[in-house]
């Protein structure tokens, strides 16, 4: 059974999130055996910083992955399955380095939530669209 382009794109979108995903854990990692903390933070900003754009991406990114899939299995046209997935992305991405660098608000954390939300709303408005006959 061939896969159609919605599901090729969501597939793109998903193994894209994933290796988002793999960076921040591995971020994680990184900063526990530098300050030989093996559980939770050890009071290290930089290690309280890294777990919390992991955990963050980690609350957000799989609503949008299974938005994503939902969309290309309603038959929704591969450019709104890829739209949705790169501003996802990007807003993830934004987030991520803006919290790896600072624990205050900085721009790129506040266009990563603006992103983030903006992907939602408009997955929530697609996946509605498509589920009205």
């Amino acid at each position: 059974m061939e896969a159609t382009a919605s599901a090729q794109a969501a597939a793109l979108w998903a193994g894209l999130h994933l290796i988002l995903l793999l960076v921040l854990s591995v971020r994680v990692v990184r900063q526990r055996r530098q300050h030989q903390v093996a559980f939770g933070d050890g009071g290290v900003p930089s290690l309280v910083q890294a777990i919390r754009a992991f955990g963050n991406a980690t609350e957000y990114v799989p609503a949008g992955l299974v938005a994503l899939g939902i969309l290309a299995a309603a038959g929704a046209a591969p450019m709104v399955v890829h739209s949705l997935g790169l501003i996802l992305l990007a807003g993830r991405t934004a987030h991520a380095v803006g919290l790896s660098r600072s624990g205050e608000a900085t721009l790129p954390r506040s266009l990563g939530v603006v992103l983030t939300w903006l992907a939602y709303l408009a997955a929530a408005v697609a996946l509605l669209f498509h589920a009205i006959p």
